[in-house]
């Protein structure tokens, strides 16, 4: 029988998928449920099981766009799984005594052909030298076209200066053709930034509250909910919800000519995978704890990391959060996520002298960017809504944690 294996939906809205990868050849024998082959959607990468055991016949090129529903493969599922070929026996080893090696001739080695001189190392006429050294060329830099290679004047006049260009080395190039996801980010970005009135705020955090409680709490957190880091992004995210409830209109997106207003935080949260940048989506995280905004960003971040992450994690959002400090930033204008209209950048943190109670002192801060769109979020919404960012992050026992750091870590 053979089974006709089609594209399945990835999701709502995607019309066509990509085939990214075959993962098989063309007259393999497959087991059910093998992977098959990597299709590439414009929000996620996805492995492409094998519906039945058999043998496999592609029907698509990598690289070939398919329609869902479109068959890509045939399956013969009444072939037999091919045998393990039986080992040759070692052809039997003579002996070494019955065998008499012959003598290895002598044969003189032929003559090394000598390379015609390049004229490269030629001698310049001294008229020659006198112009290479007013426009500071080595005599080894000309070709001479003279007798024996030897530079010329007119070698030397016409000769240019190389202006350190450097010579030798590999100058290939590789032309690869972009995936679907990675062609669909590069189309997002570019609308947001045609689309939208961005613009972007900055403001600096003292982290020192923020390390202190993380000093003190961390390793209990970490035992008490099984390996669940303690990380910055739990503060981070609940410091942005508490901000989204105090300025709303930056929890809001446009719609042609109207405002969507959401009273939910769906915080999307930026990593790198295998397949480039992911915004997985952790829902209602206003509602969420600390242990719960760890626990649920180290799930997507795993599935990210694996290439497990599906469309539906990646779907709604109503703001965004990207942590660039990770790869050593230290400022940046991140560029909205669409259709949201707002989104928060992290940077690294660094050891930096602040004027504190009229005093100078060093402290670990951080630059903070929030990029907005001005169509729907005025200056005062985005202003505001960085600064009770810094507030709650600058003063995380009484704003976080209800100044009771125990209870908030459930610990």
């Amino acid at each position: 029988m053979i089974l006709e294996m089609k594209v399945p939906s990835p999701g709502e809205s995607i019309k066509e998928v990509e085939i990214a990868t075959w993962l098989v050849k063309d007259g393999d024998y497959v087991e059910k449920d093998q992977a098959i082959a990597e299709v590439d959607s414009d929000k996620a990468t996805l492995e492409l099981p094998a519906e039945a055991s058999g043998i496999i016949t592609l029907k698509a090129e990598e690289g070939d766009a398919v329609a869902v529903g479109a068959v890509v493969c045939l399956i013969d599922t009444a072939a037999q799984a091919p045998q393990p070929p039986k080992g040759e026996l070692a052809p039997k080893t003579e002996d070494p005594k019955a065998v008499e090696s012959p003598k290895t001739a002598e044969v003189a080695a032929p003559p090394v052909a000598q390379a015609p001189p390049s004229g490269a190392g030629g001698h310049p006429s001294p008229a020659a030298r006198k112009i290479l050294d007013e426009k500071n060329i080595q005599a080894s830099d000309i070709v001479g076209t003279g007798k024996d290679g030897r530079i010329t004047k007119d070698d030397a006049v016409n000769a240019v200066p190389s202006m350190g260009t450097p010579t030798g080395g590999s100058r290939g190039t590789e032309r690869i053709k972009l995936s679907m996801l990675r062609r669909k980010v590069a189309e997002r970005l570019v609308a947001a930034k045609n689309e939208t009135a961005m613009l972007t705020t900055f403001n600096e955090v003292n982290m020192t509250p923020i390390n202190n409680l993380r000093n003190e709490y961390k390793d209990a957190f970490k035992a008490k909910h099984n390996g669940v880091g303690l990380g910055y992004m739990s503060f981070f995210t609940k410091a942005v919800t508490r901000a989204l409830a105090l300025f709303p209109d930056v929890n809001s997106m446009m719609d042609g000519d109207h405002k969507v207003a959401f009273d939910f935080c769906d915080i999307s949260i930026a990593v790198s995978g295998p397949k480039g940048l992911m915004v997985p989506v952790v829902r209602n995280a206003e509602n969420l704890t600390f242990r719960g905004v760890e626990a649920e960003i180290k799930r997507l971040a795993i599935k990210a990391r694996d290439g497990q992450i599906s469309v539906d994690d990646m779907t709604g959002g109503t703001f965004t959060i990207t942590n660039g400090g990770v790869f050593g930033s230290m400022l940046s204008t991140p560029i909205i996520n669409p259709p949201q209209s707002g989104i928060l950048g992290m940077h690294n943190i660094i050891e930096r002298p602040i004027a504190v109670n009229g005093k100078v002192e060093i402290h670990p801060m951080m630059y903070v960017a929030l990029s907005y769109d001005h169509r729907i979020i005025d200056g005062r919404e985005s202003v505001g809504f960085l600064v009770a960012v810094k507030e709650a992050l600058e003063n995380p026992m009484e704003l976080l944690c209800d100044n009771n750091p125990k209870k908030a870590f459930e610990l």
